[in-house]
C-alpha cells in the first residue's frame, strides 16, 4: 500500500472517528527504548513524589 493510498483512506474516516483511528494507528508506531538517563529521571521523579517533594504551582510560575 503506498502513501497516497493510505491518506485517501484517511480522508474518507468520518470527522467523529478520526480519534479512534489516531489512537489505534499509535499502536503501529515502533516506541523508542528509554536510555539510561530517561529511566534514572523517572525514578528521582518518582521518589520525589513519594517523598512529597514537589514544588507548588506558584514555586513554579513565580
Amino acid at each position: 500500500m503506498s502513501r497516497d493510498t493510505l491518506h485517501s483512506l484517511i480522508d474518507i474516516v468520518d470527522e467523529k472517528e478520526i480519534d479512534t483511528v489516531y489512537r489505534i494507528l499509535l499502536k503501529f508506531v515502533e516506541e523508542d527504548a528509554a536510555s539510561p538517563d530517561e529511566i534514572e529521571a523517572i525514578r528521582q521523579a518518582k521518589q520525589d513524589i513519594a517523598n512529597g517533594d514537589l514544588y507548588s504551582h506558584e514555586e513554579v510560575w513565580s
